[in-house]
């Protein structure tokens, strides 16, 4: 989760949402990842997606099945389904998302009993670090906002 936090504070140097990811294989990280909507004008670009995006690369294989994801927000439902969709075995998230989670809090797409597949998930991984970058960041542009 270390790893990830480093993401998330990338992600907070270029003034998006210090959310970060990796994905790890064997002990190897595979895939990194942290937000760049802003950056590409993009709503897809979530960490998530980004480091799974760089995992298959790595891999040569859009199937994760032997590989784990560390995020320090909890998924929305996009990289939720992302994650679905390629196989990944553990899901360990820092801090909850009280209104877009999708894999506990709000919903749960990681055990739905129709799906084809469904992984493991642990919340609380570094979980007070994960949650004070995310509320730095929104009080410094909160206090920006009211500065101008």
């Amino acid at each position: 989760m270390k790893e990830a936090i480093k993401e998330a504070e990338i992600a907070k140097e270029k003034s998006e949402i210090p959310i970060g990811c990796v994905i790890v294989k064997n002990s190897e990280i595979i895939g990194r990842g942290h937000n760049e909507k802003e950056a590409y004008k993009n709503s897809i670009y979530h960490a998530e997606i980004i480091a799974l995006s760089k995992a298959c690369k790595t891999l040569e294989h859009w199937w994760l099945e032997d590989c784990d994801v560390y995020v320090t927000l909890e998924p929305c439902a996009m990289c939720a389904g992302a994650m679905l969709n390629a196989r990944i075995r553990n899901l360990y998230v820092g801090a909850r998302d009280l209104r877009m989670g999708a894999v506990g809090t709000s919903i749960d797409l990681s055990n739905i009993e129709n799906f084809n597949h469904s992984f493991k998930v642990e919340f609380g991984i570094l979980e007070d670090e994960c949650r004070d970058i995310l509320s730095e960041f929104f009080k410094n542009l909160r206090k920006k906002k009211k500065e101008i």
